[in-house]
């Protein structure tokens, strides 16, 4: 039905009934009523094509996902961070959509097509590379927008990322309370930011404590428990293998563990592993993982604001025009797999 049906049915003009489903304040109770009451009985919606012409809006945003075979959405944290942001936006009348950017295309081509059809007010951006040429488009073509992760492009733009450094400093300075001095690094093969700013913190915290930096202890995998699984066959190849290996994915301890019980091994005993980010599967594992868990839906509440302070029709007055830029804080959480060195 079209709101001039609509108006028809109810015997008023056009505008009537626009004002009177808008709110306006010049409209009575009365009439009020019986639109909203027509309108819900007759099932009309407002068409949002029009509406975001006339308004120079959508009341959508959009966070764009890069996704492949291997990454099953429903069972990563990732979901919790998207219920945040999900909630945060639906308490100001904005609905999120989740587009996803698969491999058979380039993420920088996908970007330019969704920002030139112009389906959302502002754009999220996940998995920022080290050089990310969507940021300087974003920069250059003035869309608003908000990067979930760093990048070495582009300046002056609003991102929320975990605390990287200060999971590295806390996980090397817990390893070596220990007397661990041989500690690896499994982290992503791809070129995503966060793993050279973990692996620069990593060096970093292991040269404030005397310890010896070795690049070929840096072990580069794939983010998940396949990675994990072929990290630990890495580890174990090694004439000399580290005592000690800290994780940057949350899912690559499942495939770790499963090396390890392989070859005989008990992580924590011939192995101590301090893991990343809690995630409902590793918490099954035993021993339990020593990790880092944050708060998730107040992560992705965050990525919301970060976002709307960019778009003047959705800021709040305290906020509008400001960027943020955010490191997230990560909490250290004790598990059972870092025990002391063997001998």
């Amino acid at each position: 039905m079209s709101i001039r049906e609509l108006a028809r049915h109810l015997n008023v003009s056009i505008g009537t009934v626009s004002r009177a489903l808008n709110g306006k304040s010049d409209v009575n109770e009365e009439t009020r009523r019986r639109v909203l009451a027509a309108a819900d009985e007759l099932g009309y919606s407002p068409n949002q094509s029009g509406r975001s012409l006339r308004q120079g809006v959508t009341g959508m945003i959009a966070l764009i996902l890069p996704a492949n075979g291997k990454m099953a959405l429903a069972d990563t944290i990732f979901m919790e961070v998207l219920e945040g942001l999900r909630v945060f936006l639906d308490g100001r009348d904005l609905d999120l959509m989740v587009l996803l950017s698969g491999p058979e295309e380039n993420a920088y081509a996908y970007l330019r097509r969704v920002a030139a059809r112009r389906l959302a007010d502002g754009l999220i951006i996940a998995e920022t590379q080290r050089s990310d040429p969507r940021i300087d488009y974003l920069i250059e073509k003035d869309i608003p927008f908000v990067a979930f992760g760093r990048s070495e492009s582009g300046s002056g733009y609003p991102w929320v990322d975990l605390n990287f450094e200060q999971v590295a400093e806390d996980a090397v300075g817990h390893l070596a309370s220990l007397g661990h001095e041989r500690i690896a690094v499994g982290t992503t093969a791809s070129e995503i930011n966060y793993s050279h700013v973990f692996a620069t913190a990593f060096r970093a915290a292991l040269v404030r404590r005397g310890l010896p930096v070795d690049p070929r202890l840096v072990l580069r995998v794939e983010n998940s428990d396949d990675g994990g699984y072929e990290l630990g066959n890495r580890l174990f190849a090694m004439r000399k293998p580290p005592t000690a290996v800290i994780l940057v994915n949350e899912f690559m301890p499942i495939g770790l563990y499963r090396s390890m019980r392989e070859k005989g091994l008990v992580p924590g005993r011939d192995l101590a592993i301090v893991g990343f980010q809690e995630e409902p599967n590793s918490r099954l594992l035993t021993p339990r993982v020593t990790c880092f868990r944050t708060a998730l839906a107040a992560l992705g509440a965050r990525l919301g604001e970060a976002l709307l302070a960019t778009i003047p029709a959705h800021a709040p007055a305290e906020i509008s025009g400001t960027i943020i830029q955010d490191l997230w804080p990560m909490e250290f959480v004790q598990g059972e797999s870092d025990g002391v060195p063997r001998g």
